[in-house]
């Protein structure tokens, strides 16, 4: 969990500043991804592929959920 003063300076930040630190921080990462055999590096990207889909469904399913309400209230 990022500090509250973390994630004002984040907030204050531009978008082409934040994209500069995700940009950062995938070269940073990429060296350490791409260690070990093409089998290793294979499942590793499957496994992040996983997450981020699991991840997104989560997203989604609340997004719908949240909508679901929104009209339920509106219908009363």
């Amino acid at each position: 969990m990022m500090s509250r003063e973390t994630i004002e300076a984040y907030r204050r930040m531009t978008p082409g500043q934040r994209l500069t630190l995700t940009f950062e921080a995938i070269r940073e990462a990429q060296k350490y991804l791409l260690i070990g055999s093409e089998d290793v590096v294979r499942r590793r990207f499957e496994r992040i592929r996983q997450e981020n889909d699991a991840r997104n469904r989560a997203m989604l399913e609340g997004l719908a959920r949240a909508e679901e309400r929104r009209c339920k209230d509106s219908t009363k």
